[in-house]
């Protein structure tokens, strides 16, 4: 009874959140073969994917100060980001149409993430790759920590990348998600990643 009670006035203070405007980013927990995902959708698109049932502390931090505290559970505004990753999951999606809002990231880290959208279905690169790709063939490091730290994964595909020496190098959800991610798109992975290609 007093759950029930509880559901009711928050589905009211949400209702009227909405109507006065305050409710800038809804969100919700989307199951998928790699594990909860915390989706985030703002104004101009889907702005978080986290894997795990709650946003980290930083993550939350970034929301605040872009829209304010109107950060509200929202079904029905990520179920286009559910649907299309269901549909990547599946393999009956090689590209994502739901728009991706970036912002809150420096100008460098937008142009990496830029150029991760630019790596096609299947396709590796590496983060030196990347560093040239952004005019700067010296900063694959700092063009690693961009890539680190796509606040959308999988839509904006930081799987893709890979070290030079052809190993998996590192991500945010853990390799095993970075290897399943892989193997939808380019069938088996190997288990250290590849080998190190010659020049």
């Amino acid at each position: 009874m007093r759950d029930h009670a509880v559901a009711e006035m928050r589905e009211r203070l949400l209702a009227r959140a909405r109507r006065e405007g305050l409710a800038a980013v809804g969100h919700d927990v989307i199951d998928s073969p790699v594990g909860h995902l915390w989706v985030a959708v703002g104004p101009r698109g889907v702005t978080t994917i986290h894997f795990g049932a709650e946003p980290d502390a930083g993550e939350l931090r970034r929301l605040v100060r872009l829209f304010g505290p109107g950060i509200v559970p929202d079904r029905r505004r990520t179920a286009p980001v559910a649907r299309e990753l269901d549909q990547y999951f599946a393999g009956r999606r090689r590209a994502f149409d739901v728009a991706v809002d970036l912002r809150g990231v420096t100008p460098f880290q937008e142009r990496v993430l830029r150029a991760l959208t630019r790596i096609p279905y299947g396709g590796l690169t590496t983060y030196a790759a990347v560093a040239h790709r952004v005019g700067n063939d010296r900063a694959s490091r700092a063009a690693g920590a961009a890539v680190g730290m796509n606040p959308v994964p999988i839509v904006v595909p930081c799987h893709r990348v890979v070290a030079s020496d052809g190993t998996l190098g590192g991500y945010g959800g853990g390799l095993e998600a970075k290897r399943y991610l892989l193997a939808i798109e380019r069938a088996e992975v190997p288990p250290g990643g590849w080998p190190k290609r010659r020049s």
